[in-house]
């Protein structure tokens, strides 16, 4: 597993009976493949991993991995209670995923004790290569430098999702442990910084939307092409910034709708955007959509 270049988050994509819309989940993968992502992640946070069923990630996962080829699919991982995390890492590896993303306890907070052997018991259960998010602003849970320490000796956890919005956070991992833990940024509006301070990759969210930019502004700057990179980041923040919301769900789906690639539904407990909300989301994708840039096109060179 290489832990590096755009992971998309991928989203879930449902008709108007709340069901999978297969259909429009191809479309939408297919238009990240063209775009020459690096892997993708299936059952985050913004792909509504809380509401799906185990049927549906199977259907999904399997799907991707028929269209993707060799580029990786990994499994998000956020159950409540371990030994359910340990069955969902088995499944996800009995479907043919390549990784597996795993987040701490949900609806949980536990101590840096419970954290550490929370993680390394399900490590210890499969030998899928992991990435460990660390996402303390929303779930309420930091990963200290500390437990990455003690998380050394399980050789399958080899990445981090970097989303604890501390872009030096980059620097003290790579000054603790050199490279033996690849980083991904987690926080699109970080990812330009943090891929300077030598994060190795990008977990994106409006990739999803914006699929060729994303990978441009990537490649631009692992080319050290920083003039160009930074020209499409400064369009593409106000964008980017849809995916530090709360709604980050639904102002990313409806991002997607606009450009082709997605529908607004999305499953309750959320509800798709309405009134004032609605038209100042949209306001800013429209905005993006009439001035995206004009693309270089040696970073899609592989």
């Amino acid at each position: 597993m290489s832990w590096k270049g755009v992971f998309p988050a991928f989203t879930t994509k449902f008709t108007a009976n709340d069901t999978l819309d297969l259909a429009l989940f191809e479309k939408g993968l297919q238009s990240q493949l063209d775009a020459g992502v690096d892997g993708l992640v299936l059952g985050g946070s913004l792909g509504e991993a809380s509401t799906l069923t185990t049927q549906e990630k199977e259907t999904m996962v399997k799907l991707a991995i028929e269209i993707a080829g060799p580029v990786p699919i990994v499994l998000g991982i956020a159950e409540g209670a371990t030994r359910d995390a340990i069955k969902q890492a088995a499944l996800g590896k009995s479907w043919g995923v390549k990784g597996l993303m795993l987040l701490p306890p949900m609806r949980y907070k536990s101590d840096d004790r419970e954290t550490l052997t929370f993680f390394k018991t399900v490590a210890q259960s499969t030998d899928l290569p992991i990435m460990v998010y660390n996402n303390p602003v929303d779930y309420k849970i930091e990963v200290t430098l500390d437990i990455f320490e003690q998380l050394l000796e399980c050789d399958n956890i080899q990445a981090v999702k970097e989303s604890t919005r501390d872009v030096s956070n980059v620097t003290r991992l790579i000054s603790r442990f050199g490279d033996r833990y690849k980083i991904l940024c987690g926080v699109d509006t970080l990812a330009m910084e943090e891929l300077l301070m030598g994060a190795d990759g990008w977990v994106g969210g409006l990739v999803t939307a914006f699929p060729r930019e994303t990978v441009a502004v990537y490649r631009l700057i692992k080319a050290g092409m920083l003039d160009e990179a930074r020209a499409i980041y400064r369009w593409f923040l106000p964008l980017l910034e849809l995916d530090i919301h709360p709604k980050l769900v639904q102002y990313i789906k409806l991002a997607e709708a606009q450009v082709g690639l997605g529908s607004e539904y999305v499953r309750a407990p959320r509800l798709t955007l309405i009134g004032e909300e609605r038209e100042r989301v949209l306001k800013v994708v429209k905005e993006g959509i009439a001035t995206r840039p004009v693309l270089p096109e040696l970073q899609f060179a592989k």
